[in-house]
């Protein structure tokens, strides 16, 4: 079992910015490749970023592309969204999610636990 808790969520601007992290506890850390992905109110959850166990290979949906980076940190358990020039589109519950497969994917089904989540409001 993996516990995911997101945090860092909040009320911001447009063009503002806002760093969600997610701390992981039980199984090995490292091991998983982690993923965030967002649910606005009457939408379908949807990919945002993922990043592979080692750290080394990140995907981006084209929507957050060259505005959101995804990083981790295995020593502290921990991985992070950091949201720049966020958009009143960007509005939703932020997710974070662990893949076995290490890899890091685009597919929400790929993850195996999933965090309770952390509200993103952004204003015009």
């Amino acid at each position: 079992q993996v516990q995911l808790v997101e945090s860092g969520g909040g009320s911001v601007q447009a063009g503002g910015s806002l760093r969600l992290s997610c701390a992981a506890s039980g199984r090995t850390f490292s091991n998983y490749a982690m993923g965030w992905f967002r649910q606005a109110p009457g939408e379908e959850r949807e990919f945002v970023a993922a990043i592979s166990w080692t750290g080394r290979s990140t995907y981006y949906a084209d929507s957050v592309k060259g505005r959101f980076t995804i990083s981790r940190d295995n020593a502290k358990n921990t991985v992070y969204l950091q949201m720049n020039s966020l958009k009143p589109e960007d509005t939703a519950v932020y997710y974070c999610g662990a893949d076995a497969f290490g890899l890091g994917s685009r597919i929400r089904n790929a993850y195996d636990y999933w965090g309770q989540g952390t509200q993103v409001t952004v204003s015009s």
